[in-house]
């Protein structure tokens, strides 16, 4: 095989993950009502069949990408496509609600050995001078699977049920997994024969259980705010006994002396803590507010995923010719203009602008994604690639998690515990417009990093 067809085969196993992982989360999510008649489940229940799935993920993601390291990031992906895989055809064979939560867990297991690798075997496999262009495709088959979940798992659990979300995945996880074993032939393991920190993972492991924890109770439970701050000192526990361990999981000089690998992850933080929770109000606003059908408000915010989906493969382009970094930054600066437009929102406000809006976030989303994982993955040396890869992945997880607290306290503290109704509409926009406020500022702190880095000097042995 030539390397050309060898790098296009890494790619497209890579798209079909990225593809199939995100349309399946927002397949699902369409598939909880049925799913709750089915099995009589609580809305807790419900909630937990998604939040399981994102604790899991969180919890492995950084470890997977060591274990990439050490052991070959080929066959951590296969074997986590494999586990995704084969723990979805066991779902849809599921006999109680409890099982599909456990079995949730899991897939996020399965989830995280994949999406901590893909990345880094994108950025082994391709050169310097095609890294932006890969990488925005690969980025882009997140955003189709996104935007593809929701329409074609309506369809298919209208006719079929939707038991036949998780049959769906066994066909298209096993041609992935088949074409990465005669495809993809290169293995990456530059960290091969190093001892794996078990210790520092654990500790991070409770960390982000407890911090989901407490984000989740926020604003129910006084003593969530006990585990925040249990959380809190948990990640500083990790992070100083990452620092004085000969092989850690997270290498912590990568953030104490290389700039722009540290700067760059926090400006994925402040992206994604500020971009995340603009779904969740727009669909709220566009239902109770512009009084819109589920589906009608559906079809309206696909047009962020779609643009993002046409335009990444673009501006992955474009970093590979301008400077990644301006590019990025160009990219958090129209998502804060975006996120401004979007706290002037009201009652009267037209659907014209709700659009104009998404299409301008989609295309900030799309100018800073791609760019800045190429720089997040070019700054680092071969060996840390899966390291880097998997706090990349973390650094979005976290972000969700800041965007939804945000959220929960606002609702908090503006409309007391009560839902959006025609009385309690008032204090909603007050809630989004504070919301989207805070957002726009995040963005700007993001603005921010994405500059902190730009001026910085090449560091040794990285590529």
């Amino acid at each position: 095989m030539t390397q050309a067809s060898s790098r296009s085969a890494c790619l497209f196993a890579v798209c079909m993950a990225h593809f199939l992982m995100p349309f399946m989360m927002s397949a699902v999510g369409v598939a909880l009502p049925s799913m709750g008649r089915e099995f009589s489940a609580s809305a807790m229940q419900l909630g937990l069949v998604e939040t399981t799935y994102v604790l899991s993920a969180s919890i492995f993601l950084l470890a997977m990408g060591r274990f990439g390291d050490i052991h070959g990031r080929r066959k951590i992906f296969q074997r986590g496509i494999l586990f995704f895989t084969a723990t979805g055809g066991v779902i849809s064979q599921a006999w109680s609600i409890e099982a599909v939560i456990v079995l949730r867990f899991l897939q996020g297991m399965g989830g995280a050995m994949v999406m901590a690798t893909t990345m880094a075997i994108v950025v082994s496999a391709f050169p310097a001078s095609e890294r932006g262009k890969a990488l925005g495709i690969a980025i882009a088959s997140v955003y189709a699977g996104i935007s593809c979940g929701p329409f074609f798992g309506g369809y298919l659990i209208a006719w079929l049920g939707w038991r036949s979300i998780f049959y769906l995945i066994i066909p298209l996880g096993l041609f992935t997994y088949l074409m990465t074993r005669i495809k993809m032939n290169e293995e990456w393991a530059e960290a091969a024969g190093e001892p794996f920190d078990w210790t520092g993972a654990l500790v991070y492991a409770v960390s982000i259980l407890l911090l989901i924890l407490g984000v989740a109770n926020l604003s129910q439970n006084w003593w969530a705010w006990a585990v925040l701050i249990a959380a809190n000192s948990g990640i500083a526990l990790f992070l100083w006994l990452e620092s004085r361990t000969r092989y850690p999981i997270l290498n912590i000089s990568l953030l104490r002396e290389n700039r722009v690998f540290a700067f760059s992850n926090l400006a994925a933080l402040f992206n994604y803590a500020a971009t995340f929770g603009v779904t969740f109000f727009l669909s709220l606003y566009l239902q109770y507010v512009k009084g819109m059908a589920p589906q009608q408000a559906g079809t309206v915010l696909i047009v962020q995923p779609l643009v993002q989906t046409l335009f990444s493969p673009l501006c992955g382009r474009l970093s590979d010719r301008v400077p990644a970094s301006l590019v990025a930054t160009g990219g958090m600066t129209l998502c804060a203009l975006g996120l401004a437009v979007a706290a002037t929102l009201s009652a009267a406000s037209s659907l014209l602008i709700v659009i104009l809006l998404l299409v301008l976030l989609g295309i900030g989303f799309a100018l800073f994604s791609s760019p800045n994982v190429s720089l997040i993955m070019g700054s680092v040396a071969p060996r840390y690639l899966g390291v880097a890869s998997g706090l990349n992945s973390s650094m979005r997880t976290l972000g969700m998690m800041t965007s939804m607290m945000i959220i929960t306290l606002i609702f908090s503290y503006l409309m007391d515990g009560q839902p959006v109704t025609l009385d309690t509409q008032p204090a909603f926009l007050s809630s989004m417009r504070l919301a989207l406020l805070i957002f726009c500022a995040l963005c700007v702190v993001g603005i921010g990093c994405s500059i902190g880095r730009v001026q910085t000097k090449s560091i040794p042995g990285v590529h």
